[in-house]
């Protein structure tokens, strides 16, 4: 009579499900931008619950315990640190856990109303999620223990993991080979440009999977029965260790050469043919290196001292730590990334979502509690080395999974589910009970049980998500699109505190609401005030924060302390607004020097922009009081020269002259100090002294472009063409962009002009237009084509040139060719009207006139 329950020797289907389900995570998460999207949560938690019902369904069908590892352990504690972090305390108990947490409710949330009580996270969303991802993994973990106490299971999934690695290699050499820099041709990464173009956008997380994947192949390899065998597992090693290298992550490139050399020293103490590691290890580096070896020497340039290093990824470590001390407890799983901006001391472009390194992570998120789970989990991996009996794959997997752990003390791989489920899969392989372990009783826990309370797991991951699917992205988002469409103030007032109430330590939020409310007038300036005082709280080196206040102070008539927050917005970054707003609202001289940067280079680019706003009454006292303040600093001199060509402007003859003289005294070598002296002296009427000024600079700057384009200006304007066409001749090879090489057809254009040779002429300005399109090369093209009488070719050169104007500066120009066409309807109409003869004699006339004018004599300059 047949058992109602198949045979422990027999792998049951629910197994081989299991084993199914967590193939498609390996396979499936790697392909999902490397589990990066916010939506990739769902179907994880949904796949790791699967996963664990059907192990645990397969176990209880095989009347086998089931084994929980040590490693467990740690993500069961992580989970359940991520829950109790959410827990909402009154502020009493509060203030004893996390002063820090404390003082962010009682200055940001309390005078908003949001007065109750609040979780020990900063930013519970991003804490649910962490918890939904922990919880997923533990699933996972345990369902993958439990399949790999198949042998040909656990190969198979390992395999999987191996050539998911070799075909993420593949696809990027293949994007490589077609020059395409978008995913498949579509998807485009918006914040990174990587060398090798895989569903990983991030080079590092490329280099941390392959690396895994690649020294899981080699394991492989050398643990399988005949050559035949390993064939396909050299192979993906080969392409998984290439792909590390493409990557050009340097630290991917080094942990994964350590691992495939621990590998080798571990594989030495059980077996003698560990050389076969090496040599497989000298062919990926010496063809890898070979494919990558230009763009590894540059990338390697950018790190060839320990100071570049230390500014590259270790500048923010004391930072950090000091968040760590600061929050005991942890600031909350996730929340690093709306806190840490408290803690910046200076003004940055890219906002930090991950401390980059794996200690700094768990300390600062978790505190203490933290660290003793990191401590938990390198005592489990500990027991996993010291276990007998291991064989080559399990060397693999420990050699690559604790390479991969020291690569995240530069990185953050293991926060993104793609290497996370990876590496604890393989560890599952290694973290499988021993074979004596399964023939004795049952030591495990019964497999109903772990069942009720995987899926009790699985249904609290799942509800986490729904808190979780709020990010800081997407608040930002919402609440900027209701201040951009000017709602009403009431509607966007009661959307921002909620979402503040989600988000209490996103500074950007609070500096949404303020804009909404300095948007709404003097009324309510004063309220827009308040929320720029708590973004500044939250981020002291928030440009936006100054922006708003600055603004409120403006509608609130405090001019002076308006302009001084301007300043300070352009301290922290926000240099578009000191040009854009902060100078054209500034209306004295007490305003301009309360804008006044406080660095000397910062003060020579505002005076610059000062020059452009065309105001010479305010900037030239401005520039006497900023030379006062500057005088000993080499950058001086810049601001003496820049007085001088404003001298120059107004005509101010004698006044150009003595800052020209201040700025020979200063800087006697330089070249800008010669060409401000040969400008002062043609303003002068001293055209013959500047040339001599200019042509005397030749064999102290030979081949400058700057010097070369000053002398040909000149000798144009004095009329001695053919020299000037020289002289840029002179420097032809040394031009060096685009811009230089319009300026110099734009020269040799205006000498063929001072000759009438207007043909020449519109070549030259032809070139220069192509070099550096814009609307007035264009019109100054259609204005030779027109004296040349080519008006149907005039008329293309004005539409080129409207192109690159605004729609309200189009107006005149439309006009410009309405009556272009206009004459070329009238020349066609005459032509038309008159004898074939003497149509066709006429416009041959017009059309010679331009070679005819090339036969003249060159005037005004000796041959």
């Amino acid at each position: 009579m047949s058992s109602a329950f198949p045979s422990r020797s027999r792998t049951s289907r629910y197994t081989l499900g299991a084993e199914a389900v967590l193939a498609v995570l390996l396979v499936g998460l790697p392909l999902s931008l490397g589990g990066a999207p916010l939506w990739v949560h769902g179907p994880l938690v949904v796949l790791a619950g699967l996963a664990c019902v059907l192990a645990c369904v397969g176990a209880w069908r095989q009347r086998r315990s089931l084994h929980l590892p040590v490693l467990a352990l740690p993500l069961g504690a992580g989970a359940l640190l991520c829950a109790l972090q959410l827990v909402p305390l009154p502020p009493g108990l509060l203030a004893v856990l996390s002063p820090e947490a404390a003082g962010l409710r009682d200055f940001v949330l309390v005078p908003l109303g949001l007065d109750g009580p609040r979780p020990l996270s900063m930013d519970p969303p991003a804490t649910w999620r962490e918890l939904a991802r922990h919880l997923a993994y533990l699933l996972t973990f345990v369902a993958a223990v439990q399949v790999c106490r198949s042998g040909r299971a656990r190969r198979r999934l390992l395999s999987t993991l191996a050539f998911t690695g070799a075909a993420i290699a593949v696809l990027g050499l293949v994007h490589a080979l077609l020059g395409l820099d978008t995913l498949f041709g579509v998807i485009a990464f918006v914040h990174a440009r990587p060398p090798l173009v895989t569903p990983f956008g991030n080079p590092n997380h490329l280099a941390a999977f392959l690396g895994l994947s690649a020294t899981v192949s080699l394991g492989l390899a050398l643990s399988s029965e005949g050559r035949t065998r390993a064939v396909p597992y050299v192979l993906a090693s080969f392409l998984g260790g290439t792909g590390v290298l493409l990557s050009l992550s340097r630290g991917g490139i080094a942990f994964f050469v350590f691992g495939v050399l621990a590998f080798a020293l571990l594989l030495a103490r059980t077996w003698r043919r560990w050389g076969m590691v090496l040599l497989c290890l000298l062919a990926v580096l010496a063809v890898g290196g070979l494919l990558a070896s230009e763009h590894l020497a540059a990338e390697l340039e950018t790190a060839d001292s320990v100071e570049e290093l230390r500014q590259s990824k270790l500048q923010q470590w004391p930072e950090l730590a000091s968040v760590a001390r600061a929050h005991p407890l942890g600031l909350g799983r996730g929340a690093f990334e709306s806190v840490f901006p408290r803690y910046q001391t200076r003004p940055v472009i890219n906002t930090s979502t991950h401390p980059e390194n794996a200690v700094l992570q768990l300390a600062t998120e978790f505190g203490v509690p933290g660290l003793l789970l990191l401590a938990g989990m390198l005592w489990g991996f500990g027991q996993l080395l010291r276990r007998e009996g291991l064989g080559a794959e399990e060397w693999a997997v420990l050699a690559g999974v604790g390479a991969l752990g020291l690569h995240e003390l530069f990185d953050f791989s293991l926060e993104l589910p793609a290497s996370a489920v990876a590496a604890w899969v393989a560890l599952a392989s290694v973290a499988r009970p021993e074979d004596r372990q399964r023939a004795e009783a049952p030591r495990g826990h019964a497999p109903l049980r772990v069942l009720a309370v995987g899926v009790a797991l699985a249904g609290v991951a799942l509800v986490a998500l729904v808190p979780g699917w709020s990010t800081l992205d997407r608040a930002e988002a919402e609440l900027g699109a209701l201040v951009t469409t000017r709602a009403p103030l009431a509607e966007v007032r009661a959307r921002g505190l909620a979402l503040i109430d989600r988000h209490p330590a996103d500074h950007a939020l609070q500096d949404l609401m303020g804009l909404a409310h300095v948007n709404a007038g003097r009324a309510e300036a004063a309220e827009s005030l308040a929320f720029a005082n708590r973004a500044l709280f939250l981020n002291p080196v928030d440009a936006w924060a100054h922006r708003v206040a600055a603004r409120a102070l403006l509608s609130l008539g405090q001019r002076a302390q308006a302009f001084l927050e301007y300043r300070l917005a352009f301290e922290a970054g926000d240099h578009s607004l000191m040009w854009s707003e902060a100078l054209g609202r500034a209306r004295t001289l007490e305003e301009l020097q309360a804008l006044t940067p406080d660095t000397a280079r910062h003060v020579v680019t505002f005076a610059s922009q000062l020059q452009r706003a065309g105001n010479p009454e305010m900037l030239l006292p401005w520039l006497a009081w900023t030379r006062e303040r500057f005088d000993a600093v080499p950058e001086a001199v810049r601001l003496w020269e820049l007085e001088a060509r404003v001298r120059l402007e107004r005509r101010e003859l004698a006044e150009a002259e003595a800052a020209s003289a201040e700025v020979s005294r200063r800087a006697p070598d330089a070249l800008s100090s010669y060409l401000l002296r040969a400008d002062v002296l043609h303003a002068q009427g001293r055209g013959d002294e500047a040339l001599a000024v200019l042509e005397a600079l030749g064999p102290r700057f030979p081949g400058n472009v700057e010097r070369a384009f000053a002398l040909a200006r000149l000798q144009v304007e004095l009329g001695l063409t053919r020299r000037a066409r020289e002289s840029l001749q002179q420097v032809n090879p040394f031009v060096s962009n685009e811009s230089q090489r319009a300026q110099l057809y734009m020269f040799e254009g205006a000498s063929y002009e001072r000759e009438g040779l207007r043909a020449r002429a519109l070549e030259s300005w032809k070139s220069a237009v192509r070099m550096q399109p814009s609307g007035s090369l264009w019109f100054k093209v259609a204005r030779l084509h027109e004296s040349l009488h080519q008006f149907d070719a005039a008329a293309r050169a004005v539409r080129e040139g409207l192109l690159l104007l605004p729609e309200e500066q189009r107006g005149e120009g439309e006009a410009w060719v309405a009556r272009l066409e206009a004459s070329e309807r009238q020349r066609v109409e005459a032509r038309s009207r008159s004898r074939v003869g003497s149509g066709a004699e006429e416009d041959l006339l017009l059309r010679a006139l331009g070679a005819e004018e090339d036969m003249g004599t060159l005037e005004g300059e000796e041959p």
